[in-house]
């Protein structure tokens, strides 16, 4: 499966789901920000390539609906409603994707 993590700017949130699931269960994992001045922006091509793909916040979702809605039919979106409070590997972030994260994994 491959899998794609959304967040804002592609710093923290979506950047340590990427490391903390790569490879998991031999899922193929990316991560993207939705916003202009991200580390890596969310193109149409990665939504394409995407077989589940996880915001963030319901600002993330909004955002991709309004922009790629036709790349987005078919697709399981899904909002982790995880806020912007966290810094990249912080362990509670890690803990809280790793306690949400693996059932829609299975």
């Amino acid at each position: 499966m491959h899998v794609l993590f959304l967040c804002s700017q592609n710093k923290r949130r979506s950047l340590t789901a990427e490391k903390l699931f790569d490879g998991y269960a031999g899922h193929q994992v990316r991560s993207a920000g939705t916003e202009q001045n991200a580390r890596v922006k969310v193109t149409p091509g990665m939504l394409g390539w995407a077989d589940l793909i996880f915001c963030m916040e319901n600002k993330h979702l909004q955002r991709i609906r309004a922009r790629y809605g036709d790349v987005l039919a078919g697709k399981t979106v899904v909002c982790l409603h995880i806020r912007d409070t966290y810094g990249y590997m912080d362990s509670r972030l890690c803990e809280r994707l790793e306690r949400i994260v693996p059932d829609y994994l299975r």
